[in-house]
């Protein structure tokens, strides 16, 4: 373990004092800690399976995942819930991904019939979901509308914490190391998980956003003790909603959506008064309380990156088979692009804009700690080695598709538009 550690700390060091050139360069953090993580797992073969598949590696991808819907859930900006662009987000979060996971467990049933309908369903949940960590950059290029941008954004920072619920029930169907349930038995044990993580997580969001404002109005916060809050926040709802057999998870996402919005309600209703001035002091201070939860989160995301590596080391002593990489590559393209171009039918975006939105769905951390999830809580055999296996494959593809990929096929396409 201490070899594990000393090697992650001095990759994320050499990528922390590296990073702008790094980023010139096209190669983020996902591509250095893989490589680190490949480095070390080839060192410590015998021992790989043995260190994921247990209950600290369990919880330590539970707080993490936590902590990521957090995040996700406060880092959505434009003054909607949905962002700037709404009817584009429903669109895709509410049509296009209901499509991708369907068409996603359907190719599964056709290339591993031998698995339950629970474990395709599971490993739709894993490998479906969008998440910039790959392709950050790529959000932020000048090369895509505003439009297509903001869609991507809110998409990416919200359908983890929607697939979630989805994923816990089809992880309960599936069956643990010591039990099995019939769907309506694992429904009747998710409902009342995401009840309570609803109540958790609005009351917690709420009541912490409150108490932020109103400590900031008093005085009573410093900059280092406002940085340390926000960062329990998600540790603080997570635990406290699992100690009510509530859903950890969801209450963390939901606590990030009330957190943020009593924020800039807060802060809209005192621009009102006429304390603009007071107003806008108050929300540089609450935007700077998020600085060390930030930069916590990029360790936990280079660390999550870390273990893709040890773990593509595991995959390979596995197999991976023509059916996996067929998978993958159609869950990176087609199963992602065909169902965002159906779902964006007449609407405001251009043809190229559906193309962009619609090709430009990197896996990442999302990904990542949902298959290790499903790995380490499903009993040893095939569905958990190959879960595993179809995790890693599918990351590491969006690495190089969407990671050193992505910019120079938006830059291709917006060049494209502009000649027509």
């Amino acid at each position: 373990m201490n070899s594990f550690l000393l090697a992650a700390a001095f990759a994320m060091v050499v990528r922390s004092l590296a990073a702008d050139r790094l980023e010139r360069w096209n190669l983020g953090a996902p591509v250095l800690m893989v490589l680190a993580g490949v480095a070390v797992g080839l060192l410590n073969q015998s021992s790989i399976a043995e260190g994921l598949n247990t209950e600290t590696a369990q919880g330590a991808a539970e707080i993490i995942l936590a902590v990521l819907l957090f995040v996700d859930a406060t880092e959505v900006r434009a003054g909607r819930l949905w962002g700037a662009y709404p009817g584009l987000v429903a669109r895709v979060l509410l049509v296009a991904m209901p499509l991708s996971l369907a068409l996603a467990a359907l190719l599964g049933w056709l290339l591993f019939p031998g698995l339950p309908w629970a474990v395709l369903l599971l490993i739709a949940c894993v490998t479906v979901p969008t998440d910039f960590a790959p392709a950050e950059r790529v959000v932020r290029d000048p090369a895509l509308s505003v439009r297509v941008r903001s869609t991507l954004n809110v998409e990416s920072g919200y359908n983890d914490g929607i697939v979630s619920p989805l994923f816990l029930f089809a992880l309960i169907l599936a069956g643990s190391k010591t039990e099995q349930r019939t769907p309506m038995e694992a429904l009747a044990t998710v409902l009342p998980f995401a009840v309570k993580a609803l109540v958790a997580g609005v009351v917690i969001g709420a009541l912490l956003g409150w108490l932020m404002d109103r400590a900031h109005h008093a005085g009573w916060v410093t900059t280092q003790s406002g940085r340390v809050a926000v960062l329990l926040a998600p540790l603080l709802t997570y635990t406290a909603t699992v100690a009510i057999d509530g859903n950890g998870f969801v209450a963390s996402f939901v606590c990030g959506i009330a957190f943020r919005y009593v924020h800039r309600l807060l802060k809209a209703a005192k621009v009102r008064a006429g304390h603009s001035d007071r107003a806008e002091i108050r929300a540089d201070a609450l935007n700077s309380d998020f600085r060390l939860l930030e930069d916590v989160t990029g360790v936990l995301v280079m660390t999550m990156w870390f273990v893709v590596g040890i773990t593509t080391v595991l995959t390979f002593d596995l197999g991976i088979t023509w059916q996996v990489v067929l998978y993958c590559a159609a869950v990176l393209t087609a199963i992602r692009l065909v169902p965002v171009l159906v779902a964006l039918v007449r609407s405001r975006l251009t043809g190229r804009e559906r193309v962009l939105v619609g090709a430009l769905g990197p896996r990442g951390t999302t990904t990542i700690v949902f298959g290790l999830l499903a790995f380490n809580k499903l009993p040893e055999g095939d569905a958990a080695n190959t879960i595993l296996v179809i995790t890693v494959v599918c990351v590491l593809g969006s690495v190089v598709l969407h990671g050193i990929g992505a910019r120079p096929m938006a830059h291709l396409l917006a060049r494209t538009g502009e000649r027509r």
